[in-house]
């Protein structure tokens, strides 16, 4: 068991270190090719972050593991909001103002609405993975296209977090740093998909489960690394882009490629369909009130966020434990932590509505 842990904590840093080192590669490649900081942030940087989560997924998928590629993508994005943004409110005020940001929120809301639809037939085919990785090819144009548009503060801001060193400015070290990343995301995959199925295994847990925790978290730790340093520094247009963009991106293009990759389709676990996609959706309509120009993610509501990732972490753990408890502990869930949640979205719309009064 301890050689499975220290195996699936090796295949995750390998993920890292991989994701970092493509990141940094396409980033000065890009920027060396005239492309604008802002374009590479929104794309490159915001995407780079998910090349975990597009390994681990498509390795999952193409392995004939649909419940950890499907759970991988549900559990980081639940993760992505609910703990990443959690976290950043934590060490300062969330403050969204850019425009391009507050256009990422409604697509990531029709994205996950879409997702939802697919999933109702309990499976993703070769056809909804193909429309999914489509639209990622549209949005990444959107995205293009819409940065020619923001103004000088937010290109600048952007451009804060690309790689300042000077030693990989030569193309062929940018190159080099491209495949040496692509390869550790492979290798680190392969080494993570396998131990997490062992682990689950051993435990008598289900893969799903095991996706939607230990891996989804593991895979979501360059987006935590990014968003938390981005708020440290004050750019923190640049933390909600990244959580925003990320799980754009685990849905159109990791769930859409998986699709595709798979020998079969990708069923979805009626798990899944009963509550997990419900609470990834739940903590979608949470943003929606940042679309809203002047909204701010206050430190006791970042708290809250992280209070409702624990609830579900225990439930989980709960739930493939078979405690005795699980029963009462939903009861709690469905009374309290549910309409609480309920609260807190109503609480943003109605200090909008007073703010947009006065």
């Amino acid at each position: 068991m301890l050689l499975l842990i220290f195996l699936f904590a090796v295949g995750l840093v390998i993920l890292i270190v991989g994701s970092d080192l493509l990141v940094r590669g396409a980033s000065k490649l890009a920027i060396s090719m005239g492309v604008s900081p802002l374009v590479v942030g929104l794309t490159v940087v915001a995407f780079g972050t998910s090349a975990p989560e597009l390994a681990v997924s498509v390795k999952a998928a193409w392995s004939g593991f649909p419940d950890m590629a499907v759970g991988n993508v549900v559990g980081s994005n639940i993760a992505n909001i609910l703990l990443i943004l959690g976290l950043s409110a934590m060490v300062a005020p969330v403050v969204v103002h850019t425009q391009v940001v507050r256009q990422e929120i409604p697509v990531l809301v029709g994205t996950s609405a879409l997702f939802a639809c697919m999933a109702l037939d309990g499976k993703l085919s070769k056809f909804d993975g193909g429309l999914l990785f489509l639209l990622i090819i549209v949005y990444t144009i959107f995205l293009v296209r819409q940065s020619r548009k923001e103004s000088k503060l937010t290109q600048d801001e952007y451009a804060k977090q690309m790689p300042k060193s000077s030693w990989d400015d030569r193309l062929w070290v940018q190159v080099v740093l491209i495949i040496v990343g692509l390869v550790g995301l492979v290798w680190g995959a392969d080494i993570a998909v396998k131990s997490a199925a062992k682990i689950a295994e051993f435990f008598g847990v289900s893969e799903l489960i095991i996706g939607l925790t230990i891996v989804a978290v593991g895979t979501s730790l360059p987006e935590i690394a990014t968003s938390v340093m981005a708020m440290v520094k004050g750019e923190r247009d640049i933390a909600v882009g990244n959580v925003v963009g990320s799980n754009v991106f685990n849905i159109l293009s990791v769930l859409g490629l998986s699709s595709l990759v798979s020998p079969s389709v990708v069923t979805i676990n009626r798990d899944i369909l009963q509550f997990d996609l419900w609470i990834m959706l739940g903590a979608v309509f949470v943003l929606i009130p940042i679309v809203m120009s002047g909204m701010t993610i206050l430190r006791w509501e970042g708290l809250s966020l992280l209070l409702f990732y624990a609830s579900y972490i225990v439930f989980l753990v709960l739930k493939s434990s078979n405690s005795k408890w699980l029963g009462e502990y939903a009861q709690i869930m469905m009374g309290f932590v549910a309409p609480l949640a309920i609260a807190f979205i109503m609480i943003r719309y109605v200090v909008h509505i007073n703010k947009s009064g006065d």
